[in-house]
């Protein structure tokens, strides 16, 4: 178990506020990212960079012995770009270019953007490349993980539970997957598309180790993917965050087609004035 001091954890909670603000400030000058899908995943991200859970190095961005990260949510990763940019992975400069012309930073992040290892798109393929990395490391007896992100929605499509049947049967227990269960799907609640509940039973029945938890709780989420992490569990692990769709804004957070919804400027404004 973890032993970290409250100060850990108000560090990571006071980053995870300084993300969101800097997610709010990305959408001003990028209307078409989508924010409310970014936002969910904030304390995600927080946690697994500034908590040193990840293995990475900014200087030599593939680095042999870096943990991977997948991240398969593409259009929901606009919150990574500042913690890169914090980080030294690319200037901070490149935070006002997200979108623009000539810009490395996209609405929807791929390797050309230093710190992501795939291209993010379409959805639903993460979790089956992340087998292969998983597999391949296993095979070369590295010790490293593979990490992935992924929304609940993706979990409609086919080739996901293909890769969690190979992932169970294989014992890929180097991999571990994040869950950003924020209960909106692109067009409605998952509730009246698919239910998806019970996803951790699920995930049970295909003979992977399943935790639930308050994703937007940053102590709780680090200390199980530190246990996760040192864990002698021979199956792939699975965290299911329940997440807020929309985190921070009051009326994204109770739309249920806040995935396509963008921000006027003087409502960003509003909201960075109040977001301290």
């Amino acid at each position: 178990m973890p032993n970290k001091t409250k100060k850990f954890y108000d560090f990571l909670q006071q980053k995870s506020v300084w993300v969101r603000r800097e997610t709010l400030k990305i959408h001003k000058i990028a209307q078409g990212t989508r924010l409310a899908s970014s936002l969910s995943a904030v304390e995600i991200f927080t946690v697994l960079y500034y908590g040193n859970l990840i293995k990475f190095d900014p200087r030599n961005i593939n680095w042999n012995k870096r943990d991977r990260f997948i991240i398969s949510k593409g259009h929901g990763a606009i919150s990574l770009y500042p913690i890169l940019a914090d980080l030294g992975f690319f200037s901070k400069k490149e935070l006002n270019s997200v979108c623009k012309d000539g810009s490395r930073l996209g609405g929807i992040p791929d390797p050309v953007t230093p710190g992501f290892e795939t291209v993010n798109g379409s959805l639903g393929h993460g979790l089956g490349v992340a087998c292969g990395m998983a597999i391949a490391l296993k095979l070369k007896k590295a010790s490293e993980k593979v990490f992935i992100l992924m929304g609940d929605g993706e979990l409609y499509e086919g080739s996901v539970w293909e890769a969690i049947m190979f992932a169970g049967a294989h014992r890929l227990d180097n991999l571990i997957l994040i869950i950003d269960n924020n209960k909106v799907s692109m067009l409605d609640y998952c509730r009246n598309i698919i239910n998806l509940e019970p996803i951790e039973q699920k995930f049970k029945d295909f003979n992977w180790f399943a935790t639930r938890l308050d994703g937007h709780n940053v102590k709780n989420f680090y200390n199980a993917i530190a246990n996760l992490k040192i864990s002698k569990v021979l199956k792939p692990k699975v965290i299911i965050a329940d997440t807020i769709k929309g985190k921070g804004v009051p009326r994204l957070e109770t739309d249920c087609l806040s995935h396509i919804k963008s921000l006027k400027a003087e409502e960003i404004d509003a909201l960075l004035a109040e977001v301290k």
